[in-house]
């Protein structure tokens, strides 16, 4: 299946950003590029009147055309670009996420039309990030200019999704021509211990992640010998804290949708939903992807 890279486009600014990176993830990958614009009824859905009289929502020839001349003006920029252009009735959010179980990569700016200011988690990118069924790309900062120089950093935790996310990581990395950074966060030094004590937990903390870095480093070399790949080990108050400030000096973050703890119960874990709020780059949520028929 020649699953495509979806990108969601309201007309905003920033979903113009996120198309313009979708477009080149879709040449990386040659895969076709889906420009997908979700709407509800004009008059919106919970108004008081017979949901019978409403009607079904119907495309808009505005948006149409706003989608047709996005595509034109990317498959001008990227040469050999495959573009297709739909309207979808529904929620942008719901849409995208749909649209997701049969994409390669799902693509979202920070802020649609509507603002988002805060970034809460109900907004189109939280919902994307927390619930895809693939890979999703949440293009940040919101303002401009959204780095494209840098490395690949990815967190590293020993869990099933970290493990994902490097394996991801390391793909994106060599598709981009750029270094892939391990990052494994260390908690704060223990306060109010002795210091003897305090040294030697340090020191176990220390070879601990030595060692896990020194794990995936070794298989991501073995897949790919010729990548270049770097170990940092953090100490942080916490790994939210630690990973947002190091995405300062990347062009992609990478992150598992959970980490290591678990926490089943919840589709993104606190240290993504961090990064997907307050990151300084673009932040690619690892999700697997869905399996199809």
């Amino acid at each position: 299946m020649n699953r495509p890279v979806v990108v969601g486009v309201d007309g905003s600014s920033t979903s113009l950003t996120a198309a313009e990176h979708a477009a080149r993830a879709a040449v990386q990958r040659s895969r076709p590029l889906h420009l997908v614009h979700g709407y509800l009824h004009p008059l919106g859905y919970g108004v008081p009147l017979n949901p019978y009289d409403l009607g079904v929502p119907a495309p808009t020839a505005e948006a149409q055309k706003m989608l047709e001349q996005v595509a034109a003006e990317l498959t001008e920029r990227h040469a050999g670009l495959r573009v297709q252009v739909r309207q979808v009735a529904g929620g942008p959010g719901a849409t995208l996420v749909e649209e997701s179980r049969r994409a390669d990569l799902v693509v979202v700016g920070s802020r649609g039309v509507g603002g988002f200011a805060g970034l809460l988690l109900g907004s189109v990118s939280g919902q994307v990030a927390q619930h895809g069924h693939c890979p999703a790309l949440v293009i940040r900062p919101a303002e401009q200019p959204i780095p494209v120089d840098g490395p690949v950093l990815v967190g590293v935790d020993g869990s099933e999704s970290a493990d994902l996310a490097v394996r991801i990581a390391a793909d994106e990395a060599v598709r981009r021509g750029a270094e892939l950074v391990l990052v494994h966060v260390l908690p704060p030094e223990r306060a109010g211990a002795a210091p003897a004590e305090a040294a030697g937990a340090a020191a176990a903390e220390q070879s601990e992640s030595t060692e896990l870095l020194a794990r995936a480093a070794a298989r991501i070399r073995a897949d790919h010998p010729v990548l270049a790949v770097s170990q940092r080990p953090v100490r942080a108050a916490s790994a939210e804290q630690a990973l947002i400030a190091a995405s300062g000096e990347a062009a992609l973050m990478v992150v598992g949708s959970r980490g290591r703890g678990g926490f089943a119960g919840l589709l993104l874990g606190s240290v993504s939903q961090a990064l997907v709020q307050h990151a300084h780059c673009p932040v690619l949520v690892a999700h697997p992807y869905e399996p199809t028929d």
